[in-house]
């Protein structure tokens, strides 16, 4: 059994969306799978939540599935044929379509409020950031003339990105709506939402799913714009968790800011008591081969001692040729790096104005009395999974099992940093509860005879109340 701490998330892609492939990866060490919503349809996504499903209960696991909502992207429209743009060009973008010419002077950009937005001299980056122009006029109404900085090829449907606007377009766009109630309806676990600028952003997705959903979906805030790292803390305190999307962001920011920035914000959300994913290029030459770039093996390694919940892989697993070998080989960096002491642990107090601080108090007490004795595992009992993910953010060298029978948040808790779930229902008394607890993680290798635990509960045990009791025992 693999006992990793720092999680694994894969994406699903026509590589792998098999039931026998995603077993393959389950088994080789991927604990979340991500549905990205820009490239699946509902019919496919089905089968595959089902399967993942399905999975879970052959393996006796608790798979995460995120649904990954695509977002407000801006796209160039069809262009006639491919052209290749110098210094120094001109390229008028509009928002009428279909006015491409023959030659082509102008292109058609799918946001209509494009050109009041823009002002002269910011820049527009296509594909990626391979074509560079600068704004030199806009008519504020529906064309905005540009001048090549950096030249390449122009080709159709490509993205766009504007790092210096301050973009109007709404945080949801008519699909998104349409995504994230087919996720409610598949029971999906957590949902990302793409391009995020401002916590108001996420307070529209929450609001969507309160309407139409009578249990919370936490949100992943995806932090890809420079705007969203200047409103990073509104942000983290309302969403429930961050994923460092350097794709996106890499090219909204100088690429040398990124590794900083990444940095800066693991250190926020894990002062937050909040999930942070890591992704983008983790192995993306992995992609077309069986061996990682030693840039790659350090960037992975990096971010484990950054303290990231999870890293997530995007092309290597959707697309690539050996998408087993690349969570295998990410799950060797993640076993070998984790036991360094490097890493570093959060050590401030639990926030005193909290309305539970009696929680956030034993559980701070629980990892650090774990660290030191020397404990193996920290075992909470919970309904709502509060308790998992505070054990979680103090990064404690034990492992965090959790006990509930609150079946709904099993395969939600999966992505948290050291988090290993069980279904139980037997609560009788705590020290009955507390033995028997401790038997079924001697049962599933997860300690043994000899071994410090430390038992977190709420007393009386039958209320499910807030927990407000730390024991220490000794396994026999």
């Amino acid at each position: 059994m693999k006992l990793n701490k720092t999680k694994i998330v894969a994406t699903v892609g026509p590589a792998c969306s098999s039931k026998a492939m995603l077993k393959r990866l389950v088994a080789a060490g991927v604990d979340v799978f991500r549905i990205n919503f820009s490239h699946s349809s509902y019919e496919k996504t089905k089968k595959i939540v089902k399967d993942i499903r399905s999975i879970n209960k052959e393996l006796k696991v608790h798979i995460s599935v995120l649904g990954d909502l695509q977002g407000p992207k801006i796209r160039i429209g069809e262009v006639p044929q491919t052209q290749n743009l110098n210094a120094g060009d001109s390229l008028v973008f509009t928002t009428k379509n279909n006015t491409n010419t023959e030659n082509n002077s102008s292109v058609y950009i799918n946001y209509s409020s494009f050109a009041s937005d823009v002002d002269v001299n910011e820049k527009i980056l296509i594909n990626d950031g391979k074509l560079i122009l600068k704004v030199v006029h806009t008519n504020k109404k529906d064309a905005v003339k540009a001048k090549v900085i950096q030249g390449g090829v122009l080709e159709s449907n490509k993205g766009v990105n504007l790092p210096n606007t301050k973009i109007s377009m709404p945080a949801l766009t008519k699909k998104d709506k349409e995504d994230v109630l087919f996720a409610i309806k598949n029971n999906f676990d957590w949902i990302a939402l793409s391009f995020v600028r401002n916590k108001r952003d996420i307070t529209v997705l929450q609001k969507i799913i309160d309407s139409n959903c009578d249990q919370k979906i936490p949100i992943i805030a995806k932090i890809e714009k420079p705007q969203a790292i200047e409103n990073i803390d509104g942000i983290i305190k309302k969403a429930d968790g961050i994923m460092v999307a350097r794709g996106d962001l890499g090219i909204e920011i100088p690429s040398e800011e990124v590794p900083l920035n990444q940095k800066l914000l693991v250190t926020k959300a894990k002062k937050a008591r909040k999930p942070v994913i890591i992704a983008t290029q983790m192995m993306e030459s992995m992609i077309h081969s069986l061996t990682p770039s030693r840039a790659e093996v350090n960037d992975v390694a990096n971010s484990v001692m950054d303290g990231a919940d999870a890293i997530m892989l995007s092309g290597e697993t959707s697309v690539g040729e050996n998408p087993v070998e690349v969570v295998n080989t990410i799950e060797k960096i993640i076993s070998k790096v984790e036991s360094s002491p490097l890493i570093k642990t959060p050590h401030d107090v639990p926030n005193l104005k909290s309305n539970r601080l009696m929680t956030k108090s034993v559980c701070f007490h629980a990892t650090s009395i774990a660290n030191e004795i020397n404990a193996s595992a920290i075992c909470t009992l919970t309904n709502s999974g509060y308790t998992a993910w505070q054990i979680s953010s103090w990064r404690p060298n034990a492992l965090i099992l959790v006990f509930t029978s609150n079946q709904k948040i099993l395969s939600r808790l999966n992505l948290l940093w050291g988090v290993k779930c069980m279904l139980y229902n037997n609560f009788v008394s705590t020290d009955n509860t507390i033995e028997e607890v401790n038997k079924i993680a001697i049962k599933n290798k997860f300690i043994k005879s000899g071994d410090y635990v430390i038992n977190l509960s709420a007393m009386p045990i039958l209320k499910k109340g807030e927990v407000n009791t730390l024991r220490i025992s000794k396994v026999e």
